[in-house]
């Protein structure tokens, strides 16, 4: 009986210290998964400040050592090499010789009492021209017996000029004795009775849209200059002229465009838009609106601006176009690459349902990206994700300048099969991934989901492989809204959009953005309303060559308009449309 007892004892202690045993098990399982969750979480804590530190300290051109990449990935260079077929082909590949054009071009104290009226332009102390505008009906027929005189401000490169508007009066009398006097009338003008000249609108828009310089600077720079203009003028000049722009000649652009644009690169960016005052004038915070840049090969640039960066809006903007479109893969592009039949109808019902068709161009500078953030970790993988895509970028930059037929056969016989090798090597690791959060399961799903459309500049020459050409358009809205920060209202946006597109356009032509707008600004008026294309800076050298120098040297006076072309704008060859 005591030995049973005994044994019932050790067995009730055995049962308590295996249980005891089996807590700690337990406890140890516990706090070493806690313990992985920990260096998970510190792993990816180290991944987010180092990742931080190079958005904010490192250069944002994305750099990498391509020398270290390549001894460490030598082995992997040498396979590819093989693959592309290129040994002893490099002797043979040509080399484009065209240069490539680059850079752009780049008071008085106030008085209590705002004074009203039209201010008299004679007190001011600043040189004058005069022109003076006759009237062939009536000139050297009747005596002049006198002028009417109104003044304009002009700008010249260098300081203000006073226009003196002389309009000449005659005495008009008839065989019955009867008389009366007759005034030469004002010629037609952008912005008719306004203060200024075109010179001067085309000075405050280029100080504002190419150099960044806001309205109250621009007041301060007057009025040290010895002209007080206020800034709201200034701010009506430039929504007028930029709407009066937007319905003629960038309607126009934009109606070419789309009937002959071959590829059609896009991208977007936001921008505060002053809310309309509130009925108990309590401060409000600005909207936020948004701008979309579409670039038309080497013809146009367009900036759209949009309330809401919608579906819906976007496809209104590409409406009736059909063609390649570049873009970033945002997920409001792709109302633009769904069948016809799954397009939502328009609002307007009037409009016919949009039928055409465009092909998704992805952009490898959006695959990179992702790869050479997850690259700051020292990650293998993605170190060689950016030593293949750089082979690709390599490769294509030697045949920059070749005709697009030469371009297309050179990537076919080099690239395609690099690429064609990344795919598969990337959906080999991606499997290894997928099951893991981070931003390396990001890169790689990046690249597989829009991976057809990233192919897609293998199918013409004319293609490019990155939309970093519409990043550096929508630069001109990021460095301005800096310094002027936000629009006024929709309105002003959207006439500060069409500026934009002139003056970007302008640049991409090679012309100077200021004498542009300020010989625009002079003609627009007077230009024949089915004309207005020739307006276009794509069409303006051999426009201005058409035109008569002394007349538009005038700020103010009739033009002569000359003949149309006989033979319209062409449609652009292959060479002109390669998408800049």
């Amino acid at each position: 009986m005591v030995e049973f007892t005994e044994r019932r004892e050790l067995e009730a202690a055995l049962a308590a210290v295996m249980a005891e045993r089996d807590a700690l098990l337990e406890e140890q399982k516990r706090l070493s998964a806690e313990q992985d969750k920990l260096r998970t979480a510190y792993r990816e804590l180290k991944f987010e400040l180092e990742l931080l530190r190079r958005r904010i300290f490192v250069a944002k051109a994305e750099r990498v050592d391509t020398r270290q990449l390549q001894l460490e990935f030598a082995a992997k260079m040498a396979e590819l090499d093989e693959l592309a077929n290129k040994g002893g082909a490099d002797n043979d590949e040509e080399k484009s010789t065209e240069s490539q054009k680059g850079g752009d071009e780049k008071g008085s104290a106030k008085s209590k009492k705002k004074p009203t009226g039209r201010r008299n332009l004679n007190e001011l102390e600043i040189p004058e021209e005069r022109v003076e505008l006759t009237d062939p009906t009536f000139d050297g027929k009747f005596p002049r017996i006198g002028c009417e005189e109104s003044t304009k401000l002009a700008w010249r490169r260098g300081g203000f000029v006073r226009i003196v508007v002389a309009r000449v009066k005659y005495r008009i009398s008839n065989d019955q004795g009867d008389s009366g006097v007759e005034t030469t009338p004002m010629p037609e003008e952008i912005r008719p009775r306004s203060l200024a000249a075109p010179s001067l609108l085309a000075h405050v828009a280029s100080s504002k849209f190419c150099d960044g310089l806001p309205l109250h600077r621009l007041e301060d720079i007057f009025s040290r200059d010895g002209v007080p203009i206020d800034r709201g003028s200034m701010s009506r000049w430039l929504e007028d002229v930029g709407s009066t722009c937007g319905a003629t000649v960038v309607h126009a652009m934009r109606t070419e465009a789309k009937t002959t644009a071959f590829c059609l690169a896009t991208d977007a960016t936001g921008i505060a838009i002053q809310p309309a005052p509130a009925a108990d004038k309590k401060r409000q915070a600005c909207k936020r609106g948004h701008f979309f840049v579409t670039i038309a090969d080497r013809d146009h640039v367009f900036f759209d601006y949009q309330p809401r960066e919608t579906s819906k809006a976007v496809a209104e903007m590409f409406r009736g176009f059909t063609g390649y479109v570049q873009a970033d893969a945002k997920s409001v592009f792709d109302i633009l690459f769904r069948p016809p039949d799954k397009r939502p109808k328009p609002d307007d019902d009037d409009l016919p349902p949009d039928n055409s068709k465009k092909s998704e161009v992805g952009c490898w500078a959006h695959a990179r990206r992702k790869f050479w953030e997850t690259a700051a970790m020292k990650c293998a993988v993605s170190r060689e994700a950016l030593m293949r895509i750089g082979r690709i970028f390599e490769h294509d930059q030697k045949w920059k300048g070749l005709p697009p037929e030469k371009v297309k056969a050179h990537r076919n016989q080099f690239i395609r099969p690099e690429v064609e090798s990344f795919f598969t090597w990337a959906r080999v690791e991606n499997e290894k991934v997928k099951h893991a959060r981070g931003a390396l399961r990001s890169a790689f799903g990046y690249v597989i989901r829009h991976s057809e459309a990233l192919q897609r500049f293998l199918e013409d020459g004319r293609l490019k492989l990155d939309n970093n050409h519409s990043e550096r358009e929508l630069r001109r809205i990021a460095v301005g809204r800096k310094a002027w920060l936000f629009a006024g209202s929709d309105d002003h946006a959207e006439a500060t959009g069409h500026l934009f597109s002139l003056i970007a356009s302008a640049r991409l032509h090679d012309l100077d953005p200021e004498l542009y707008l300020r010989d625009l600004f002079r003609v627009l008026a007077q230009w024949p309303r089915d004309r207005y294309i020739e307006l276009a800076p794509r069409y303006w050298a051999q426009t201005l060559e058409r035109l008569i120098a002394a007349e538009l040297e005038q700020e103010v006076g009739p033009l002569t308009v000359p003949e149309v072309l006989t033979k319209a704008p062409s449609e652009p060859t292959p060479q002109e449309s390669t998408a800049s």
